[in-house]
Formats: C-alpha cells, sequence, structure tokens
C-alpha cells in the first residue's frame, strides 16, 4: 500500500480552486513531517488538501469547518465521477447555485448531487472563492474565466484516501492521539473571516492556539504574522519561523508576499 501512494501522489493535485491554499508551503513542512512519518497526521483545517497530498501520510485525520467542502471529500473517497452539466455559463452557473442552496435548505447537503454542484461552483465561481452568507447560504457570483478544463472522473483519488478520514466538527472534538502529528492552518488573523455560516473569531483563534500547545505530539501552526499572532504564539511557547508567503488569491489584483509564521512544537 505504501508503495502503491507513493507512486500516485505525484500524480494527484489538489481537486479544487482555494483562497489561502499552502501548497507553496508542503516544502517547508516536509523536512520536519519526513522525521515523523510513521505517526497519523491530523489536520484541524485540511482546505482542498494541498498539504496532506504533498505530504502524502499512510494514515490521515482531516477536517475542516466546511461541512461542504468535507462531503466533497467523502463522496472523492467513494470515486467520485460527475454526472451534472458543466459549463462555463452564467445562467447554468447560477441555476447550479440555486439548486446548491435549495439542497442544503432542504437537508440534501450530504448528497451526492451536493458534492458535484460544489465542485462545480468551486471550479466557475469568481477566483474559486468558497463563501456563505448569514443565513447559510453560498453567495459566491460567476466568475471571469475564458476557459475552464472540467474533469468528470475524480475516481483517482480513491485509492490514495483508504487511510484517510474525513471530518467536519470543531478541532477540539477531535479525538487526537498523544502520538499524533497535527498540522493546523486556520483562517487568517485578517477582517475577513466568513469562510462558514459562522465565521472564525480571534476568540478563536486564542482557543486553538492554546489546545495545540497542550497536545503532547508533535505540532506546527501557520498564520499571517499580525503582531497578535506572532505574540500570542509566543506566549505560548511554540518556536517561530517566519517565511514569505505568495497571495495566490486576490479580489484587489495585490500579489505582494505576505508574511507568514510557523509555530512549531515538538517536531
Amino acid at each position: 500500500m505504501s508503495k502503491a501512494r507513493k507512486r500516485q501522489a505525484p500524480t494527484l493535485t489538489p481537486p479544487l480552486k482555494w483562497a489561502g491554499g499552502k501548497r507553496w508551503l508542503v516544502s517547508h513542512l516536509l523536512p520536519y513531517w519526513e522525521k515523523h512519518r510513521h505517526r497519523r497526521l491530523v489536520e484541524s483545517f485540511c482546505g482542498s488538501l494541498a498539504v496532506a497530498l504533498g505530504l502524502n501520510p499512510a494514515r490521515a485525520l482531516l477536517n475542516d469547518l466546511n461541512p461542504h467542502l468535507v462531503n466533497f471529500l467523502r463522496w472523492l473517497k467513494e470515486g467520485l465521477e460527475i454526472s451534472i452539466p458543466m459549463q462555463n455559463e452564467k445562467t447554468l452557473y447560477y441555476s447550479h447555485r440555486a439548486r446548491f442552496n435549495q439542497l442544503l435548505s432542504e437537508g440534501g447537503e450530504n448528497s451526492r448531487e451536493a458534492a458535484e454542484l460544489f465542485f462545480y461552483l468551486n471550479r466557475t465561481g469568481y477566483n474559486g472563492l468558497c463563501r456563505f452568507n448569514r443565513s447559510g447560504s453560498f453567495n459566491v457570483p460567476f466568475g471571469r474565466y475564458g476557459k475552464i478544463n472540467y474533469a468528470l472522473d475524480l475516481t483517482g483519488y480513491r485509492t490514495l484516501f483508504e487511510g484517510w478520514e474525513f471530518t467536519a466538527v470543531d478541532f477540539e472534538a477531535l479525538r487526537l492521539g498523544p502520538d499524533d502529528f497535527v498540522y493546523a492552518d486556520p483562517p487568517y488573523d485578517v477582517p475577513f473571516t466568513q469562510y462558514t455560516r459562522n465565521g472564525f473569531s480571534w476568540a478563536d483563534q486564542v482557543r486553538l492556539a492554546a489546545w495545540l500547545a497542550a497536545h503532547p505530539g508533535p505540532a506546527i501552526i501557520s498564520n499571517q504574522a499580525t503582531d497578535r499572532i506572532v505574540s500570542l504564539y509566543r506566549a505560548l511557547g511554540y518556536e517561530l519561523i517566519f517565511l514569505h508567503g505568495p497571495r495566490l488569491i486576490s479580489c484587489s489584483g495585490d500579489r505582494t508576499p505576505a508574511q507568514e509564521v510557523l509555530g512549531l512544537k515538538g517536531v
């Protein structure tokens, strides 16, 4: 099984576009992970799986605050083939968006159809954003892409995901083992945090940092290096490493490197 994983991993890229994706960070995380590869990888905010696919663990517990993302990943693990029509066309986009929100309001958020619609909306919506209003409806507008190559057969992820578990719970509800290698990449400490219906507040940032600092096994946390994040991580005893990360998605078009901080513990 491990040999099959190593053959497949380099050919599999993150299946979704994702704001704040950490594909660029994998090379910085790998030296720490290689010393602990025998452990289970736990991610409290797995996003589009850029880190998990890059580190390629045999065992993983991958969690995210966004239940619609996790529903898509669970169906991906089953071997997902897209059956809905997909075109880079405005009328179809808003029709599919309305159907997706209808499923959410009627209790169909865990369905295969919801997973397929989520994939289409992610590939076609503006800048690959994932945004919900206060009533829980997906409200990202139609994108501005000249051409989109849509993948219909996503079954290639099924074998790789065999040893991976996907959950959508608050991070404190994760059942960690003392030997787990935990990586936490919360929403940035910036004004916009409406990634899920309830957002992610400063109190959540503090709660996460304290929770991870108390974990007995190896752990890494990453964030934008705002003054209060740096002070918080230092106060909790993390070893800090500063990096310049690309702004991969920005509504203003700004691509100025943002300073990122890694908080290390027990690695």
